[in-house]
């Protein structure tokens, strides 16, 4: 992990860098073009969105007006709920590519799991049997519905995108994605700005001579996590890129390891899947 190129390899062989840029919920004073723009002015090659965002065609337009090859960016869209289902999915993965101006994916996610997302997945294998996506996925799946998945699966999902951060570590989940090569990947790991609340954080902050959040960022990194924080500030953009040139002490994992207390900021996927509208 020498820079912001850097990347993990998922099981089947393709090249996913570590660290990543979020596009969920942008804000009216910085429009979503502007704020990716300047992601990958700084450096960022791996984007993440989805059609749940809205923000799939500003992101298109962004690269598009970067100037940056597509083939040099990773690219990550995912599914939404209620386009779940074989013949939704193919048709909804039609109108994210559309809108993203491009002509395959990098990766692409079950955003949730739901009672179809059998029948999803088999549509997200026939799109990666065609070429059209290079790996794909699945987001906030707990180990129940991991194993009821990969059940019945012809390709294994290469990641598992959930909710990560220091107050919610899921070992469980870990582990079992460890034994089975599913590289998992933290979506809000600031917690929405709760990381700075902490005082272990803050203390950790002074030692290195760090902010807390590239303390946070490091620690993914370090423990095998792929990281996608987002921000609408340049400032916070490139701070949160500056968390190659120092490593956390074995001793300081284990102490940030120690704050999980299975605290959620978002949705419980067992409430999702049983219909809980998701407002978050």
């Amino acid at each position: 992990m020498k820079n912001i190129r850097s990347y993990t390899v998922l099981n089947n062989g393709v090249k996913m860098p570590w660290l990543g840029f979020g596009t969920y919920k942008g804000d009216a004073k910085n429009s979503i073009v502007e704020v990716v723009k300047e992601a990958l002015k700084i450096g960022y090659r791996h984007i993440d969105t989805a059609s749940f965002y809205n923000t799939e065609e500003g992101v298109g337009t962004a690269i598009k007006e970067s100037g940056i090859l597509r083939e040099e960016i990773f690219l990550v869209s995912k599914v939404w709920n209620s386009d779940q289902g074989y013949e939704k999915t193919l048709q909804a993965f039609e109108t994210t590519i559309k809108k993203l101006g491009t002509n395959y994916l990098d990766l692409y996610l079950i955003h949730w799991p739901q009672p179809q997302s059998k029948e999803t997945w088999k549509a997200l294998e026939k799109l990666y049997k065609e070429g059209r996506v290079k790996a794909i996925g699945v987001s906030n799946f707990s180990v129940k519905q991991l194993k009821d998945l990969i059940a019945d699966v012809e390709i294994m999902p290469m990641i598992n995108q959930i909710e990560f951060h220091p107050q919610l570590i899921q070992n469980d989940l870990m582990e079992f994605c460890k034994n089975h090569n599913i590289q998992l990947e933290a979506w809000s790991p600031l917690m929405r700005g709760k990381v700075f609340e902490i005082p272990l954080l803050q203390e950790l902050s002074r030692k290195y001579q760090k902010t807390i959040s590239q303390i946070v960022l490091r620690w993914d990194l370090q423990i095998g996590v792929v990281t996608i924080p987002k921000s609408t500030t340049p400032a916070r953009i490139k701070e949160n890129s500056d968390i190659f040139d120092f490593e956390l002490s074995k001793e300081d994992i284990n102490k940030i390891n120690a704050l999980n207390i299975n605290f959620r900021m978002g949705m419980d996927p067992d409430k999702v899947y049983a219909g809980q509208i998701i407002n978050n």
